[in-house]
This record gives C-alpha cells, sequence and structure tokens, in this order.
C-alpha cells in the first residue's frame, strides 16, 4: 500500500495504478507485457491515491546526528556565500594546486603550455577541452602580450569561466506547479541525499514539496528518503516493493492533488550497462507523462564528482535514455579533480552540455549549491581573487 508521511487522509477513488500497466509484482524490472500496456493508463484523477496511512516507517538519520547540518532548519538563514566559496576552494584544492602552482616563479614561454596541457588532462579536463582552453589561451595572450605568469593565470581563469559559462542555468523553481523532477544516478552517487538537500532549498524559497520513493530495487532507500522526508517535514509517497512507475504515477496525482510546487521522484541507482534497469528508467518516464502530459518538467542526473571522465559515459547513456535537463554534481569535497565538467562543456565523447544546476561540496544541507562558472573556474585554477 501506499504511505504518506505526514498527515492522514481519507481513502479516495483515484487513478489505480494498474490502469497505468504496471505489475507491481517485478519492482526491479518490466512487466512482461509492458510495451503495449503505457497506452492503457487511466487519465489523471485530481485526488489522492487511496491505501493512505500515517503509519511510522522506522529508518537510520541520513546523516551522523554529530554532523553540523543537524543544526539546519527548514526556512533557515541562507548558508554565508564566503564561507561556501571557501569549501568549493578547499574542495578542488587538488586541482587548484597542481594549476596554480605552475605560475609561481615561472617564465610565459612554450614549456608553460605544455605543462598547462598536461595538469588540464589530469584533472579531467579531457584533450577536447584541453585544447580549445589552451588556443584560447594563447591567443589572448599574443593578443594581449602578456608576460607575466600571474596575468596568464588570471587569462585562464577568466577563459574557463567564459568556456564554463553555457553550463550556468538558474534551476526554473515556480515555472509551473507541480513541477515535476524525475532523478537519476548509478549506485552511491548521492542521488538520495541530494533529493532531501533540495527538498531543504526549495522550501526556504517558499515552495511546498512533495517526495515519491521510487527506488524499490535498493534495500534501504525507501526508508532512507522517508528520513529524509520527516527531517524537512515533506510528505513522501512510498510502497513497499512493487512497481516504481506505479509510485511515480501516484505521486504526480498527489501532487497536483494537494498543489505542491514541487514533485521529486527518486529512481533506482543504476549503471548504464544494466540494461533492464535501464529500460524500467524509461518506463518510468513514460508513465510520469501518462500522469501529466507535460512531465517530467526536469530529469536531473546526479554525478559524483569523483568519476572523472567516466561521467561522459553516464551523461551519454542516461541523455539517450530519459533526455535530460540537468546535472547536479556531488561530493567535490577533497578528492575530485573538477575537470569534468569542462569536459561537458565542450561537448566531449559527443555529449550535450548539459546545465549544472548545482555542485555539492559536503554533507551539510548547505553544502549543495547552484553552480556559478566563475567561482568554479577560480577554484580550479587555485585563485583566492
Amino acid at each position: 500500500m501506499f504511505r504518506f508521511l505526514k498527515k492522514k487522509q481519507s481513502p479516495q477513488a483515484g487513478a489505480a495504478p494498474d490502469d497505468a500497466g504496471i505489475d507491481k509484482q517485478e519492482p526491479s524490472g518490466l512487466a512482461p507485457d509492458e510495451p503495449a500496456q503505457p497506452e492503457a493508463v487511466a487519465p489523471p484523477q485530481d485526488a489522492a491515491p487511496a491505501g493512505v496511512s500515517d503509519e511510522p516507517v522506522p529508518a537510520a538519520p541520513p546523516e551522523p546526528a554529530s554532523s553540523p547540518a543537524a543544526a539546519n532548519v527548514v526556512g533557515g538563514a541562507e548558508p554565508d556565500k564566503g564561507s561556501w566559496l571557501s569549501r568549493l576552494r578547499s574542495g578542488l584544492s587538488r586541482t587548484g594546486q597542481n594549476i596554480g602552482g605552475l605560475f609561481v616563479g615561472v617564465k610565459v614561454d612554450e614549456a608553460l603550455f605544455e605543462e598547462l596541457e598536461t595538469a588540464l588532462i589530469m584533472a579531467d579536463a579531457g584533450v577536447e577541452a584541453t585544447e580549445q582552453l589552451l588556443a584560447a589561451l594563447r591567443a589572448r595572450v599574443r593578443k594581449e602580450r602578456l608576460a607575466d605568469a600571474a596575468q596568464v593565470r588570471s587569462a585562464l581563469r577568466d577563459i574557463l569561466a567564459e568556456h564554463l559559462a553555457p553550463l550556468e542555468k538558474a534551476f526554473p523553481l515556480g515555472s509551473v506547479a507541480p513541477l515535476v523532477v524525475m532523478i537519476a544516478g548509478v549506485n552511491g552517487a548521492g542521488k538520495t541525499t541530494s533529493i532531501g538537500k533540495l527538498a531543504n532549498t526549495f522550501q526556504r524559497q517558499g515552495a511546498s514539496v512533495l517526495l515519491a520513493a521510487g527506488d524499490t530495487f535498493r534495500a534501504a532507500a525507501r526508508e532512507q528518503l522517508m528520513a529524509w522526508g520527516a527531517r524537512n517535514n515533506v510528505t513522501v509517497v512510498a510502497q513497499q516493493g512493487g512497481d516504481p512507475a506505479a509510485v511515480a504515477f501516484d505521486a504526480v496525482n498527489a501532487g497536483r492533488a494537494r498543489q505542491a510546487g514541487v514533485v521529486m521522484i527518486d529512481t533506482a541507482g543504476r549503471l548504464p550497462t544494466q540494461l533492464h534497469l535501464m529500460e524500467e528508467l524509461k518506463k518510468i518516464h513514460r508513465v510520469i507523462g501518462k500522469a501529466d502530459a507535460a512531465a517530467p518538467h526536469e530529469v536531473l542526473l546526479v554525478i559524483d564528482g569523483n568519476t572523472g571522465q567516466n561521467a561522459i559515459a553516464q551523461i551519454r547513456a542516461f541523455d539517450a535514455a530519459v533526455n535530460l535537463t540537468g546535472l547536479v554534481v556531488t561530493k567535490l569535497d577533497g578528492t575530485a579533480k573538477g575537470g569534468t565538467l569542462a569536459a561537458v562543456a565542450a561537448g566531449s565523447q559527443g555529449v550535450r552540455p548539459i546545465p549544472v544546476y548545482w555542485i555539492g561540496v559536503g554533507e551539510g544541507l548547505d553544502d549543495l549549491q547552484p553552480f556559478v562558472a566563475r567561482e568554479f573556474a577560480a577554484a580550479l585554477v587555485g585563485d583566492d581573487q
């Protein structure tokens, strides 16, 4: 049965998940006759799904109780910008030191450019992005007759910011209600944790939030999302086992009935090589569209910032499956190199320059912040200005 954590509702007649062609006995794969069934989905009903219960579900908290994030509350003060930039520079310090250190006590000559080429490739920027950046830098050095290494470093920061600028885009919160957001990613990327942090962020910006526990494949994923829902005091649509498309379908209808501002749908972590799970992801996308013809309005991929160039393969595979609209890059907190976003902006290996809505540098609620190209570029080149 579906459960909503927050308040109890009386059962009502609504669009039954079974009408969506969903087999609840196969939570980790497709129903045998799935291809012919999505057209049989019942029209959306402006009512919450039947079978509502407020039975508590025990779950461990998503973070240790000692985490600084535990002090944050919904509607609290906005994070300090200076503190955030400091954490971002610290998170990308590995790359910042490698690149920034090249400009100390050196002449502006071909040897410097060769060192920069190696450093950018080692930072996961990839060959295409590295070539584009260095070509622009060489042209700037010649045009402006830059002879000081500090000036070249500043020029590289500006060029990198311009290169990353196409990835900077404001999330369209409030553009439609409910804004249906489908969230995907591989195991361990930080999907569920990111959803919890975004729920907090959206509420602070005045939007009501509803979460859908569509990860019915991973053990304890449902309980983890419910813990985040309880922490943020938001409703969570969940089901014990069953098909994740059913959860997504019901969540969209419930979001409309409850006049939610945002409906965020968690999905099971999967590798692009797990073809049956990628097909399931496509099914969830289709069934969401049956509940709301314009949905999902946003399809986000959560990427672990430590995966390097493997992130390019993930973006390409998930984009082909569900047409991504944005990225969330997590775990840029000490070991990540960060150059992968330069590769995305360059369109390396056939990927589209998909917008990066947020980047994360830690475990706290305030450690997931909007991507700003100039701030990111300054951290990558180790520029403290």
